[in-house]
């Protein structure tokens, strides 16, 4: 072995070895001390000490009097740019477009406007004619759209009943929910499924399935949904879906322990 090839691998070892450390000191909500960090990275004190002490120095790491050691304030700047740069668009559309490539059917990225959701991104083959609700930057009542009722769920009873009063709940077509016992019933069923629907209630002809896209924080900040047809509706898409919008989730830094 070469000396270039030698300290190439020797530099790999020790930044194993830091992220080993960082592990370790992620796992525990309080100061580790040096012997314990040691015990649980299968380090020698004195090798883990030395690596301890360059990521004190750059901020990674904070070493208190005590001898003990914490995750640094690096780090949170560091999510905290990671996290300023994830875009929801860019992030969904890799997914988007594996969904839409196994169904064949429209994929559409929504977010909530006050008391409406608007589409930011979509995804189409064709093979249906484009429908006016989901062209990106349209607009749709939140009780109406599969993704409205997934915010709808989110604000709780309360809320629900505060938004049935101040929007009258008007209808789209001849399906769409205009009551505020209707708009309970079917927001528990949502609450129970884990997936919302829209049976041609914003448009006649159109069904959707949808299902909630979460931050690192457990916010819901969007709904992934499907549309199609009304002659071509399938529930047996369901898990395929809820799949995606957990994938995008998990991208997006979601945890199931965030919420």
């Amino acid at each position: 072995m070469t000396t270039q090839e030698n300290n190439s691998k020797n530099s790999i070892q020790v930044i194993e070895r830091m992220m080993k450390l960082l592990e370790v000191l992620a796992e525990h909500p309080d100061p580790v001390p040096l012997k314990q960090l040691a015990l649980e990275t299968g380090l020698h004190p004195s090798t883990a000490h030395r690596i301890l002490g360059a990521m004190t120095h750059s901020g990674f790491v904070e070493r208190s009097d005590a001898g003990i050691y914490r995750l640094g304030i690096r780090l949170l700047e560091l999510g905290s740019l990671v996290k300023s740069r994830i875009s929801l668009r860019e992030t969904a559309m890799p997914a988007m477009q594996r969904l839409h490539a196994t169904t064949g059917e429209s994929v559409n990225l929504g977010i909530r406007a006050g008391d409406e959701i608007v589409y930011v991104e979509r995804t189409s083959s064709g093979r249906s004619a484009v429908r006016v609700v989901h062209i990106v930057g349209a607009r749709a009542p939140l009780h109406t759209t599969a993704t409205g009722k997934l915010f709808l769920v989110e604000d709780g009873p309360q809320k629900v009943r505060d938004y049935a009063k101040r929007t009258n709940l008007p209808a789209s077509t001849a399906t769409s929910i205009t009551t505020l016992q209707g708009l309970e019933k079917e927001l528990d069923k949502v609450r129970r499924h884990g997936v919302a629907y829209d049976m041609d209630e914003v448009e006649n002809g159109v069904r959707c399935i949808a299902a909630g896209i979460r931050d690192d924080s457990g916010e819901l900040i969007a709904g992934l949904s499907l549309s199609t047809p009304s002659e071509r509706f399938n529930p047996d898409w369901v898990p395929i879906i809820k799949q995606t919008a957990a994938e995008i989730s998990a991208a997006m830094g979601y945890l199931p322990t965030s919420r």
